[in-house]
């Protein structure tokens, strides 16, 4: 039977969607009310659970790297 470009379309698995993170990573540099976060990249889980995917937008070279669950925000843009 010859296979039609319809039939091996349908053949094919429809595309799976691109995780969304559930991380966000920061570089913190300071202490307390003077800390300054620097949002540097994001994370999600991986398939089997057992870890993470990073993805950073710059590497810092000093500070501390923190990762914090993604939350969402009160319409009105204040923290929670």
């Amino acid at each position: 039977m010859k296979q039609t470009a319809q039939t091996a379309r349908r053949a094919q698995p429809e595309p799976q969607p691109k995780p969304r993170p559930t991380h966000r990573l920061y570089q913190v540099t300071g202490n307390g009310n003077d800390a300054f976060w620097r949002e540097i990249g994001a994370a999600w889980p991986n398939k089997d659970g057992h870890g993470f995917s990073i993805s950073y937008n710059v590497i810092p070279l000093h500070g501390r790297i923190v990762m914090r669950r993604i939350r969402e925000r009160p319409e009105d843009g204040g923290q929670r």
